[in-house]
């Protein structure tokens, strides 16, 4: 008859690959914690940039009065430097 037994070594070994078997399941489960840590925090750094570039594309929907503010804008400056001018003259022709 055969009796179902483990020696003193083989249990051993047991008990040394049930602990290694912890051993990785807990390092398995704190990987999978800090990949979906590391996930979310991606995801909201996402979410941060695709806001910013909507807000971006919101601000430079009108870019086409860009053109007619620049042409405003040296008329504006043209006719600062007239004024410049007349009044320089005017201020060299008191002062002569």
């Amino acid at each position: 008859m055969y009796v179902l037994g483990l020696t003193s070594t083989q249990e051993s070994l047991w008990w040394v690959t049930l602990g290694l078997a912890l051993i990785v399941l807990l390092a398995v489960a704190a990987l999978l914690t800090l990949l979906v840590t590391l996930v979310s925090t991606i995801e909201k750094r996402v979410d941060f940039i695709r806001a910013t570039l909507d807000e971006a594309e919101s601000n430079t929907s009108d870019t086409a009065l860009i053109a007619e503010t620049a042409d405003l804008v040296n008329a504006l400056l043209s006719e600062g430097l007239e004024h410049h001018l007349f009044l320089g003259r005017v201020l060299d022709k008191v002062r002569s």
